[in-house]
């Protein structure tokens, strides 16, 4: 029962922005796309109060955790990380019990009634799982008695490797040709699962064993370099193009316009041609106080404008790509350095229908190996952790992301050491 996101906005997806919206008093109001839709109707004056935060996960990436760490909303106010996650959590879980119980006849469920799992980037660390599990008891999930037989931590592409490992070839984006004969489930195949999201990058190299069991050939790794990346990348094109003070301006006195401009642009990334974007009222009117809005547009080269819209060419679409697949490229050839023996290279994440990105991957990588995208390429972390969830030994072993070792001193011998490693204590040693 796989609930549908967007029909507010006339969408029907499986994931929803992992947005939330909070009131002046840090009330929870809404999550997800209806967190967007209520933030953007409230009006620039409304915006200006609450607080809307975005891609929230990318706060607990390389930083110190605490639960006094604070996070900043869009309009630049700050709240308690652990409370917005939280309130994220909370609501996906009584969303969940809702949905179940909506099915059910006569029957009520509770959280206590099922085992959970959450879904985490590979490159997080410690910590940050461990902030997770502290944000899902005080969400109602699981009690600190239940954390372990309730819920389960499972790192985003693993899961994903899971789920892709069972489909066959029409399951995938590049395996419906009718000569396509994919199989990852033949034991000995080896690959790579890069999971492409909105913010992180996260990449694990899976065997699979006798029985259909995987087994992890290198350490999870990745970056920060997701699709959030590209829409960094745009909106410095826009700052480019309307100036610093202008820009600026927008920003700060209507943010509800910024994110409309910025969610029409998500739309635009998954394809591979010209674009046309429309220019919110505010911003062409901030700009025409200070010159023709035609003369913006004379020295930024891809870009000219054109009754009321934004014209982009296919090349600097392109461009704003640039960085995020060059960090790509750069995780994925230390993965193909240790020659591994790869057979597939698989994109998952939202991130990962872009055909840029996929464009991309299988130029710099296609003659090593045979890259494939799942059809359900976001949603294959969800059902994937599903699968985890209900056999948590499907992974047979992991490699450590850290190993430890004790330095030893051995007696010194003028043949065989360096002079600058010997001291001396009793006796003459090597370092």
């Amino acid at each position: 029962m796989l609930p549908q996101w967007g029909q507010g906005e006339g969408l029907t997806t499986s994931k929803t922005p992992t947005c939330v919206l909070f009131d002046e008093n840090e009330q929870f109001i809404k999550f997800g796309y209806e967190a967007k839709r209520e933030y953007i109707r409230g009006g620039n004056a409304k915006a200006k109060k609450t607080l809307l935060f975005e891609n929230f996960k990318m706060e607990l990436y390389g930083k110190e955790l605490s639960e006094e760490l604070m996070i900043t909303a869009v309009n630049g106010k700050r709240m308690r990380a652990l409370k917005v996650f939280t309130e994220s959590l909370r609501y996906l879980k009584d969303h969940a019990l809702n949905h179940i119980n909506g099915h059910t006849f006569e029957q009520t469920f509770t959280a206590s009634d099922f085992t959970w799992v959450l879904a985490v980037p590979a490159i997080w660390d410690a910590s940050a799982k461990q902030f997770m599990r502290k944000a899902a008891t005080e969400a109602g999930i699981v009690r600190e008695s239940q954390m372990d037989n309730k819920l389960f931590i499972a790192l985003e592409p693993e899961a994903a490797s899971i789920w892709c490992k069972q489909l066959c070839s029409n399951g995938f984006v590049d395996g419906n040709s009718p000569n396509a004969n994919y199989t990852l489930q033949k034991p000995g195949t080896k690959y790579i699962v890069a999971d492409c999201g909105g913010g992180t990058v996260d990449i694990t190299v899976h065997e699979v064993l006798a029985g259909g069991a995987l087994k992890e050939l290198d350490k999870a790794s990745g970056n920060d370099m997701g699709g959030e990346q590209v829409t960094k990348n745009f909106k410095s094109c826009l700052k480019e193009i309307f100036s610093e003070n202008v820009w600026n301006d927008f920003e700060r006195r209507y943010p509800s316009d910024l994110q409309k401009l910025m969610y029409n642009f998500i739309v635009l990334k998954s394809v591979d041609e010209d674009a046309e974007i429309s220019c919110p009222m505010n911003l062409y009117m901030l700009a025409q106080k200070q010159q023709p809005i035609e003369n913006y547009f004379k020295n930024v080269q891809g870009v000219s404008w054109d009754e009321g819209s934004i014209q982009l060419s296919r090349a600097k679409m392109r461009s704003f790509f640039d960085e995020s697949l060059s960090g790509i490229t750069k995780s994925l050839k230390e993965i193909f350095k240790k020659d591994l023996s790869i057979d597939y290279l698989l994109l998952v994440g939202g991130y990962a229908l872009s055909e840029i990105l996929r464009k991309h991957i299988t130029k710099e990588f296609g003659a090593r190996c045979k890259v494939l995208c799942p059809a359900l390429a976001q949603q294959a972390i969800l059902k994937g952790a599903v699968m985890f969830g209900r056999n948590p030994a499907v992974v047979a072993s992991r490699k450590s992301v850290f190993t430890y070792g004790i330095g030893l001193s051995g007696p010194f011998d003028a043949k065989k050491h360096k002079a600058e490693k010997k001291f001396t204590t009793e006796k003459a040693f090597c370092n």
